[in-house]
């Protein structure tokens, strides 16, 4: 399934074929439109979900957490979207706006829709257990579950993003122990390589052996560091001389054209890629501020959740729309446990 001919169901797509849509926003392509979807399945998703929540107190608790449950996350987004898309600002990295918005909606509508394929359950329980503790404590798992695989389609989404430039341009300018980089040639092989029908391979490393007429373009075994085979490709051009030694022979030394020196191995050419030599290869500092902002929007959105409730509705109490913002979430669900 390509970018182009997206499923009906945009959840489907970006559990199926979800390499498209990392590909469709690196590209910025139609991503109004993909963001305009995922916001509008997502408020649907919701909304059945808060419907089910509220239905513990009454209809009418049903209707306003319907409405209250998408609100809350998109708050969380409109609080969290700056920080992302300026954290990203500060350390290099070239996303726009659109992508940042893009990324983010891809984890609420994997969440929501998560929490209403578990709607059922809490459904089950809210008939058969009808325990106000029980089933505050349930819904908040799946909740948390289901944001929890959300933000994991979001590290993978930013991966992405990463392995084309995105978050770390300035690594095709990085440097090797200081220097500025530069492509490393193929090893030389004397000139005027003649082609011809039959290629060659060269003689391992520390084995007796004569120069070996070579042609242009032909494959060459090469040795490697842990013993393995490979081939390369002779070049058609390479000096007269040869500055290294070779196998023992003395530096300057010169073989015939088209013949390589004994105990040759091949130097791949330069790949673009530039590592410190010593050193392993480091996260982009995108990536681990990505994990901070996680953090930012689970506080954020727990206690907006907080100050937006009753989502369930306490059925020793009247039906209010909002509650006094008195205690937190994280105090709550602790006293719940703890009654249970």
């Amino acid at each position: 399934m390509s970018g182009d001919r997206p499923s009906p169901l945009v959840i489907e797509r970006i559990l199926r074929d979800r390499e498209s849509i990392w590909q469709q926003i690196v590209a910025e392509r139609d991503l109004n439109a993909l963001t305009g979807r995922m916001l509008t399945s997502s408020a649907i998703a919701l909304a059945c979900y808060g419907a089910v929540l509220g239905f513990f107190h009454s209809p009418l608790m049903a209707l306003t957490s319907a409405l209250k449950l998408p609100l809350l996350f998109l708050v969380t987004l409109v609080i969290c979207l700056p920080t992302l898309y300026l954290f990203n600002l500060v350390f290099g990295a070239r996303l726009s706006v659109r992508q940042s918005l893009a990324l983010v909606m891809v984890v609420i509508t994997v969440t929501s829709m998560l929490a209403v394929a578990f709607a059922p359950i809490s459904l089950f329980f809210l008939i058969t257990a009808n325990d106000y503790g029980f089933f505050k404590l349930l819904n908040v798992s799946i909740l948390t579950l289901s944001a929890l695989v959300g933000l994991r389609f979001l590290t993978s989404g930013m991966q992405v993003l990463n392995d084309h430039g995105l978050l770390a341009p300035e690594a095709a300018n990085a440097t090797v122990d200081g220097q500025a980089s530069a492509p490393a040639p193929v090893q030389a092989v004397p000139a005027a390589v003649p082609a011809g029908p039959t290629p060659a391979a060269a003689p391992v490393a520390g084995q007796s052996a004569e120069p070996v007429a070579v042609p242009a373009g032909a494959a060459v075994a090469e040795s490697t560091a842990n013993g393995a085979v490979t081939t390369a490709t002779a070049p058609a051009q390479v000096p007269a001389q040869v500055p290294t030694q070779w196998a023992g022979q003395p530096a300057g030394t010169s073989f015939p054209p088209g013949m390589l020196p004994p105990g040759y191995v091949a130097q791949r050419p330069w790949d673009g890629r530039t590592v410190r030599r010593g050193e392993p290869t480091q996260r982009p500092a995108s990536m681990t501020l990505l994990y901070i902002w996680i953090l930012l929007f689970g506080f954020v959105g727990t206690q907006l959740a907080w100050t937006l409730r009753p989502f369930f509705g306490d059925p020793g109490q009247d039906f209010s729309f909002f509650r006094s913002i008195d205690g937190n979430f994280y105090a709550e669900i602790l006293r719940i446990i703890g009654n249970l």
